[in-house]
């Protein structure tokens, strides 16, 4: 079973040149949460994740300390799921940058990363 939060939209002074940094910049942050199947028959939040965790978890990544690269906060934010939810067997966070400033213009930059307890 997988739990989906999908556009959490954070705050955070991160990026690679120094005045995405500085002003800050906001990102979306979609993440996946594969956990046990129990939780659908007991219907109990103890078998399962609060998202509302998962959620205070992203953003306490994004207020935490300056990182350069996007791989960088996914990275944090898979690391900081598997460390603090034993239900969770996998966990996928996508990183997508909205205000990005390409030529050509692009939607969004992002960056996967993908963790498992296996």
């Amino acid at each position: 079973m997988t739990i989906e939060l999908l556009s959490l939209v954070v705050f955070g002074h991160h990026g690679y040149l120094e005045a995405e940094r500085r002003l800050g910049q906001r990102f979306l942050v979609d993440l996946w949460a594969d956990v046990p199947e129990a939780a659908a028959a007991s219907d109990d939040l103890d078998d399962t994740v609060d998202y509302r965790r998962l959620a205070q978890l992203v953003r306490e990544v994004f207020a935490g300390p300056e990182r350069l690269l996007l791989e960088g906060l996914a990275g944090a934010v898979a690391d900081g799921v598997l460390g603090r939810f034993p239900a969770v067997e996998r966990v996928r966070v996508r990183i997508r940058k909205p205000d990005v400033v390409l030529d050509p213009p692009v939607e969004h930059a992002a960056v996967i990363v993908e963790r498992s307890r296996v």
